[in-house]
């Protein structure tokens, strides 16, 4: 069989797969909330228990689906962008399990992003020639306009994690938030085109949660093949943000997973702060990102 294991790991969650390139089909998968990106907004490195956190994750993940992590094409993102000593954490990572990392710049991250997210609209029969495409990460966030062939992008430099951990209060989030829409709107207005042409599209772990709890899943039954093409509006924000204010950790653990309940509500401030700049009243929500593009990618170059 002719399969290719990528590893994705993000500012918050660190994430495997086994693709079958000839079927064009994911084979199996390995999702773990690492945590990389905590404390950096402070500290501007990633810390040793947060390695150790993600060399543990390599080592559970390549047991459980049996995989070499030499043989893995991994790639990494925002947090290791950010961070002061990315390539110590590297090497460690190199020594410790034999997993080489590529640091991707926010650019090649929209591309390969963008070229999963195609494949699936295309997969859910879902027309794939205009649309913007939101993907809300740990660190960054990326907004990619793809028309047609042709795709503009900009890597953001906030995200979930980041935001949650430089504000204790709401009011200074919604601020910053504010401030981060005149530069998405100045990045728009600059492409000159006619948003009411372009469907809404997003991707990652906020637009996906929202959608399995529109669904009636949570995260312990968590079916990507319904979540896949769902419509999320601004209303399904709004509910799962009541839902969130007035439960006990014990119930929002059970909807997002262990190690999402905290950065979740600012992950939907974010999707919402995008719904209001586009002026959309929906989107679709996609389960496929980054390490499907990487896979993708790999097949297509062999």
């Amino acid at each position: 069989m002719n399969k290719v294991t990528t590893i994705d790991l993000g500012s918050n969650s660190f994430r495997v797969l086994i693709y079958d390139c000839l079927n064009n089909e994911i084979i199996n998968e390995y999702n773990e909330v690492t945590g990389m990106a905590d404390g950096l907004n402070e500290t501007k490195v990633i810390s040793k228990e947060a390695q150790d956190r993600v060399i543990n994750a390599i080592h559970q993940s390549s047991i459980q689906l049996g995989y070499e992590p030499k043989d893995a094409i991994c790639v990494t993102t925002a947090a290791m962008r950010l961070a002061n000593n990315s390539q110590e954490v590297l090497e460690n990572f190199l020594n410790s399990t034999g997993a080489k990392f590529n640091i991707i710049d926010g650019k090649e991250e929209a591309r390969l992003t963008l070229l999963a997210v195609k494949y699936a609209l295309k997969r859910e029969k879902i027309d794939s020639s205009k649309f913007v495409l939101l993907d809300i990460g740990g660190g960054s966030t990326e907004i990619i306009i793809n028309n047609g062939e042709n795709f503009e992008s900009h890597s953001f430099n906030f995200g979930i994690v980041t935001l949650t951990q430089k504000y204790l209060e709401y009011e200074g989030l919604l601020k910053e938030l504010d401030s981060h829409k005149l530069d998405i709107k100045i990045f728009l207005d600059e492409l000159e085109i006619n948003l009411k042409e372009y469907t809404f599209v997003a991707t990652a772990g906020t637009p996906t949660t929202i959608a399995a709890i529109k669904l009636g899943q949570d995260f312990f039954h968590y079916d990507k093949s319904q979540v896949n093409g769902t419509i999320v509006n601004l209303n399904d924000l709004e509910e799962a943000l009541d839902i969130f204010s007035n439960s006990s950790q014990e119930v929002i653990t059970k909807l997002v997973g262990r190690g999402r309940v905290e950065f979740i509500e600012v992950g939907i401030y974010i999707y919402r702060t995008v719904f209001e700049i586009l002026g959309k009243k929906e989107s679709i929500v996609l389960d496929d990102g980054l390490r499907e593009g990487v896979a993708i990618n790999h097949c297509l170059l062999k």
